[in-house]
């Protein structure tokens, strides 16, 4: 591209003289005479008159091949003009196809001659050879050329005479019109003028006697034709234009009509010939500033661009001046080209491109019949490009003023204020814009005028229009719905390239677009001021006009815009404090009127109003102007503080009145104060929220925990009370109930209650992990209290209904004693040979199976608090625990009631019915063991929780259970628990000796009673497992009588003696309330597996009667629990018979035999054909599927299943071997545990203790300690543990219950009970002293009584 750097001068004028100021008068001067102009050259009507006789034919001087020559001349002289567009021969073909088929809208085509030349074209035109070969040159004159030959041959062919010849050419007219038609329909005359003029010109010379094509074609069918056109009245009436310039120049029509006949003749159509002949020489001469000229425009390429497209559209326009007035504007000219009129057809479409189309719509319908010229005129003198002689160059122009773009502007200006003032104005159709008012169609007529006379370049007229639009923006006159519009508008009239625009454009458009850029920025910041109010004003116009109109202009000059950002955003935060205080200001001002609802109230309007801001504002403004973030910036941070302040004076105030903040206005606040942290931190992660809401706001959770707490134990009371624990799946469904359906709705209800506590406090989403970490604790021990309570009344039922006796019972109660004895002497005489299985209630079961679901959700609960992370938070933010911290007013001793030896003998069989009750100093019962009958060396191992404050002396009473009559006391005794004895949190066994005879052994640990939620937890744990274990053990209670008594020494003796009876044991079950009678003896040589198998075959039974009773009700998991208890029931029962309790005194028990031994241990797991003994009966492998449906294989194989069988080992061996094992593992032992000592202390160097340390001795382990049972997994893990010690480390105590049979080996029982008195001792001391080198930093301060409290 040639470029050539120009400059204008500082008015931007293409033109060298100074742009002259323009008055309302002149601009008015020259609108009017534009007006007056269109009026003389508008068509004319005509009115219709009889035919006159039909002239003689004779062609014209001019031949068709003259012509076609002519045309090809013209069409040659390069550029794309001179040929026809690409697609122009595919949209040719349809319409050639309408006029063959009669489908042509026009009646010039319904002639049958017409359509049969142009049907034999159109053969012509399908010929492939042809058509590709026009295709291929795209020259139009072919076409014609090829049309005039078919359509001579066709018509020689139906005349006879000459008159084919001018019929040719009539028709050749017809396919030219087509052809230009083709054109115009597909928008092609403004990309191909030259071509488009040509067609016309040809289409008029073809015409004879300028003849209508669509008359002719009627002619034989009508006897009227056109009169002349009538004469012009001159009057201002008359002119439509005239009227328009009168009405914005806001003058009368009076003045008009004045101002034209003074200037009639003057305002001449040969003076706009004239002024137009000179113009187009001034162009062509190309130095005269009296037209545009090379050194207008930046670019050799733009100029000649422009100047192509204006030679054309002048001599268009001179033509359409001589057609006005052919007779006198021919002979005003000379020069040998003839040039005659032409048709009406191309009056409307003017090649020319800067002519608006709708200027043509001031005129009547053109191509109505009654308008145009039926006369032809010669205008052979006629050339528009004749020279002008020089004085006319000089000339002053008649109808362009001296500086036509200031004028043209200043007609711009006076149409668009005049159409803003006007209230009948109607919105201006403006594609992609909103209706606005801009221009009337009576304005667009006036300009377009002034543009085609005035030759303003399109470009230019939009330029000067956006320059009107920008003053009236800046003065507020429109709006920017109106700025959009008339942006749109302009852009969409021309091709609004800027390299094809004069450098004064240019120029002017770079002002344009700066000082609209300013203005709307200055408005922006005003819009945004408002960006806070409840109903701001929108910028999104403001934005739209800025991102599209100007900031992706080229010719915009963008300038550093970060001071105006800057100056944006102080404001906006200045607004933003402002908005704040009149927020705030809505609090009632007297403090005693404040209320929280008022300040949720307040909260929510602003989070609201944050809302509204974010979705007015969805992408940043400017690049980085988010009102939203300057919103959340300024205002969140500064109301919070504010809303402390209040929230502090509000509980100030209810405090003076003795009242208290509603608990629910608390959390609503919290919940919306909340939220307003939530969007700050989401807009600014980086940033930390000024104010801390946990810390005023906290005193609401720790009130509703409270209030909580106090409510618990009605909770499960009522759930108790309308629970009637019957399951009603198998009655009202008639199927059997799943595990899952075999709980009742009690247990539902209040666990149900205790999640949702637990998610009330979730849901705050309390940010302070702290502070939540202490509500979840306090919420622990509220949840364990309510536990608690249910299992205690759930346990007192269920005794109530094991003990319930059945109405044979009741009847036996009236009795008198006499009549008691003689009943048991009846049952025992009569011998029954079948014990009936105790009568299970369903709802007695049914509870055991509501602890069992109690666990199960526990263990869900407790992963959903996230107990170990809820701890392990509190740990990292609690500061060292030292030994001076105050001590713990809480304690919990763990007492686990482990056996009693040599107890006094209190019913006639020379045995008792032992029972423990543990009792305070008060009287006051703790606790109750389960009955064991018939024995004087019980062993109970039943565990209970006592929680004092201080020392506490323990009372323990051994009963003898008795059927007929009171309860007799076997012995008592007591203990002082003191939490000094206990420093060192290590379990101790007591002996104690009965004020009667024998002694009673108990196992006493202690731990404080901590604040922490693992410690809670673990307790509602223990409870809940201890209360399943009691009443499972009660219902083994019932079953364990048969148990011993089928596997006791007299059942062993008999099955050896070949005679087995239970002849004893009538009156036993007499008592226990399930019945039995001594079955018929047997007698025969030698024992037999089968008769050692059928021993056992009446527990089996009696276990089935039951187990069938029992599965009815029971869940799988319970109903194994229950199993699994009877076989370690057989297990303590067996071991009895082996050995005695492990004891530093000799025992009376005397050894089994070597065949006694042998039938014991077959007892146990030998299978004697069809039947299965004790281990295959509880394991119960399914015969058909070899699946285990009992006890697993894991629990039946116990450590203490273990030591029987390691009983054979010992068993038979000698004392002194005997005393040597002892010795030997005893050594071992106690090795491992000093070195197992010595590895502790390395690690644990003045450093915390581990596991073991939370005890408060590093190293000491206790697996019934409350942490290691705070949910199921740390209970399943301690019992792994403790199986794993006990087959890893195995000890001489099966020994030395072996020796206490061995009078000889008494001194050695003594002397090893004191050396385990020793270690135990020395034990405890080391662990003391590293409890006390290590409690600093370690978690022994957490045991330590009196650690951090909930607050």
């Amino acid at each position: 591209m040639s470029h050539r750097q120009r400059r204008a001068g500082p008015g931007g004028s293409q033109r060298s003289r100074q742009s002259v100021l323009v008055t309302a008068d002149d601009a008015y001067n020259y609108a009017l005479r534009c007006a007056y102009l269109a009026y003389l050259l508008q068509p004319r009507p005509r009115r219709q008159v009889p035919t006159p006789a039909p002239p003689q034919v004779h062609r014209s001087s001019t031949s068709f091949h003259e012509l076609m020559r002519d045309f090809a001349s013209h069409t040659s002289r390069g550029s794309k003009g001179n040929k026809f567009p690409k697609g122009f021969l595919p949209a040719l073909q349809p319409r050639l196809e309408g006029v063959v088929m009669g489908r042509e809208s026009g009646a010039e085509y319904k002639d049958t001659a017409v359509k049969r030349t142009f049907g034999a074209f159109y053969a012509a035109f399908r010929e492939p050879r042809f058509y590709e070969g026009v295709a291929k040159s795209r020259r139009a004159e072919d076409l014609v050329l090829i049309f005039y030959s078919s359509a001579t041959k066709e018509l020689q062919k139906v005349k006879q005479d000459d008159s084919w010849k001018w019929l040719s050419d009539r028709h050749v007219a017809l396919f030219v019109r087509l052809m230009y038609s083709v054109l115009k329909e597909k928008d092609w005359i403004g990309s191909y003028p030259e071509l488009a003029s040509q067609l016309a010109s040809l289409e008029s010379k073809l015409l004879q006697h300028d003849q209508n094509l669509a008359e002719e074609t009627r002619r034989t069918s009508t006897v009227m034709v056109m009169a002349p056109p009538a004469p012009l009245s001159y009057d201002v009436n008359d002119m439509p234009l005239v009227g328009i310039v009168a009405r914005i120049f806001g003058v009368s029509l009076q003045k008009c009509q004045q101002d034209i006949n003074v200037n009639k003749s003057l305002w001449t159509e040969k003076a706009a010939l004239m002024d137009m002949k000179a113009y187009s020489n001034n162009l062509s001469l190309g130095n005269t500033r009296r037209a545009l000229r090379s050194e207008d425009f930046d670019t050799d390429e733009a100029w000649e661009a422009w100047r192509k497209l204006e030679t054309p559209a002048l001599s268009q326009i001179m033509l359409e001046i001589v057609q006005s007035n052919p007779s006198e504007l021919a002979k005003a000219t000379s020069g040998p080209s003839p040039i005659t009129t032409r048709p009406q057809s191309l009056q409307q479409s003017s090649a020319y491109p800067y002519h608006d189309p709708s200027r043509s719509s001031t005129s009547l319908d053109a191509s109505s019949s009654m308008h145009g010229y039926d006369h032809p005129v010669y205008m052979g003198n006629f050339n528009v490009s004749t020279p002008v002689a020089d004085n006319i160059l000089d000339t002053p122009y008649t109808y362009i003023p001296p500086d036509p773009r200031v004028y043209f502007r200043h007609v711009v200006e006076k149409c668009l204020s005049y159409d803003l003032r006007d209230p009948d104005a109607l919105p201006m159709d403006v594609p992609g814009a909103d209706p606005a008012v801009l221009l009337s169609k009576g304005s667009l007529d006036i300009l377009s005028e002034c543009c085609a006379r005035w030759r303003i370049p399109q470009f230019s007229s939009s330029i000067l229009f956006l320059d009107v639009i920008r003053k009236f923006y800046q003065d507020q006159d429109i709006d920017l719905v109106t700025l959009d519009a008339a942006w749109l508008y302009a852009k969409g009239t021309t091709d609004f390239d800027w390299r094809n625009w004069t450098i004064a454009d240019q120029n002017l458009y770079r002002l344009i677009l700066s000082s609209i850029h300013d203005t709307l920025l200055r408005d922006l910041y005003d819009l945004l001021q408002h960006a806070f109010d409840p109903k701001a004003k929108p910028v999104g116009r403001v934005m739209y006009i800025l991102n599209q109109h100007i900031y992706e202009d080229p010719l915009f000059t963008s300038t550093s815009l970060e001071s105006y950002i800057e100056q944006l955003k102080e404001g906006l935060r200045n607004r933003a404090s402002e908005v704040l205080g009149e927020i705030v200001s809505e609090l009632p001002q007297d403090r005693n009127e404040l209320d929280p609802f008022h300040l949720v109230e307040l909260t929510q309007k602003i989070i609201k109003l944050a809302e509204k801001v974010n979705k007015r504002f969805k992408e940043p403004l400017m690049g980085s102007v988010d009102p939203m973030m300057i919103f959340v910036e300024v205002v969140f941070p500064e109301y919070a503080a504010v809303a402390r302040e209040v929230v502090l004076g509000i509980m100030e105030a209810y405090q003076e009145k003795n009242r208290e903040v509603e608990i629910e206005d608390g959390f609503d606040l919290y919940r919306e104060l909340s939220e307003i942290r939530r969007i700050y931190g989401d807009l600014y992660p980086k940033n930390e929220f000024p104010i801390h809401l946990e810390d005023f706001l906290a005193d609401f959770v720790w009130r509703w925990i409270k209030n909580t707490d106090a409510k618990v134990i009605g909770w499960v009371d009522e759930a108790i009370k309308q629970d009637d624990f019957i399951i009603r799946v198998r009655q009202e469904q008639g199927r059997e109930p799943t595990d899952d359906e075999r709980h009742t709705m009690s247990v539902v209800d209040i666990f149900r209650s205790l999640n949702q506590t637990i998610d009330y406090i979730k849901k705050l989403e309390w940010r302070d992990d702290v502070q939540c970490g202490k509500f979840m604790t306090a919420l622990a021990k509220t949840l364990g209290s309510g536990i608690a309570r249910y299992c205690e009344v759930l346990e007192k039922l269920f005794t109530f209904e094991m003990d319930r006796q059945t109405p044979e019972q009741e009847a036996a109660a009236r009795q008198t004693r006499q009549q008691r004895w003689m009943t048991m002497a009846r049952d025992a005489w009569s011998n029954k040979d079948k014990i009936e299985p105790f009568q299970f209630a369903p709802e007695s079961c049914t509870k055991l199976n509501n602890i069992e679901f109690a666990l199960q959700q526990l263990d869900k609960l407790e992963h959903t608090v996230d107990v170990d992370g809820v701890a392990a938070t509190l740990a990292r933010h609690t500061p060292p625990v030292t030994q001076q911290r105050k001590k713990s007013s809480n304690y919990v001793f763990t007492i686990k009631i482990v056996e009693a030896e040599d107890l006094k003998a209190m019913d006639i069989n020379g045995f008792s019915d032992p029972y423990v009750v543990l009792g305070d100093e008060y009287q006051k019962r703790l606790a109750k063991t389960r009955v064991i009958y018939s024995n004087l060396n019980p062993r109970w191992e039943e565990t209970v929780d006592i929680t004092t404050q201080g020392q506490i002396w323990l009372t323990a009473t051994v009963w003898d259970w008795d059927t007929v009559g009171d309860h007799d006391c076997v012995g008592r005794t007591s203990i002082k628990l003191d939490p000094s004895n206990f420093g060192d949190f290590l379990p101790k066994e007591y002996w104690l000796d009965l004020d009667t005879q024998g002694r009673l052994l108990l196992r006493v640990s202690m731990e404080g009673e901590r604040d922490d939620i693992q410690f809670y937890f673990g307790r509602a744990f223990r409870t809940l497992k201890r209360s399943e274990r009691d009443m499972t053990r009660q219902i083994t209670d019932k079953l364990s009588a048969y148990i011993h008594h089928c596997l006791s020494r007299s059942a062993l003796k008999s099955v050896l003696s070949k005679g087995y009876s239970i002849s004893a044991v009538s009156s036993l079950f007499s008592r226990t309330g399930l019945g039995g009678n001594r079955p018929p003896s047997t007698s025969g040589q030698g024992v037999t597996d089968a008769e050692i198998a059928a021993a056992v075959v009446p527990l089996t039974d009696y276990f089935n009667e039951n187990f069938a009773i029992l599965n009815q009700t029971l869940t799988s998991a319970a109903m194994t629990l229950v199993m699994s208890k009877l076989w370690k029931e057989a297990l303590v029962t067996i071991e009895g018979l082996l050995v005695p309790t492990l004891s530093d005194k000799p025992s009376q028990q005397k050894q089994l035999s070597l065949q006694e031994t042998e039938t014991v241990f077959k007892w146990l797991q030998a299978e004697a054909k069809t039947v299965k003994l004790m281990f295959d009966f509880f394991h119960a492998v399914d015969e058909n599927t070899g699946e285990a449906t009992g006890v697993p294989i894991d629990v039946l194989k116990s450590p203490k299943y273990h030591e029987l069988q390691s009983l054979n080992f010992f068993y038979f061996e000698s004392t002194d071997n005997l005393i040597r094992t002892s010795e030997r593992m005893a050594g071992a032992s106690a090795a491992r545990q000093q070195q197992a000592r010595q590895k502790m202390m390395e690690k644990n160097n003045l450093a915390p203790t581990n596991f073991g340390g939370f005890l408060g001795v590093p190293g000491a382990k206790r697996t019934k300690s409350v942490l290691m049972s705070r949910n199921l997994g740390t209970m399943r893990k301690a019992k792994e543990e403790k199986r794993r010690e006990a087959q890893a480390e195995p000890n001489d105590d099966m020994i030395l219950r072996i020796l206490r049979m061995r009078p000889e080996a008494a001194p050695y029982l003594k002397d090893r009970s004191r050396q385990k008195e020793r270690l135990a001792a020395t034990a405890a001391a080391e662990a003391i002293v590293r409890q006390s080198m290590g409690s600093g930093p370690g978690r022994m301060g957490t045991m330590v009584p009196g650690g951090p409290s909930r607050r």
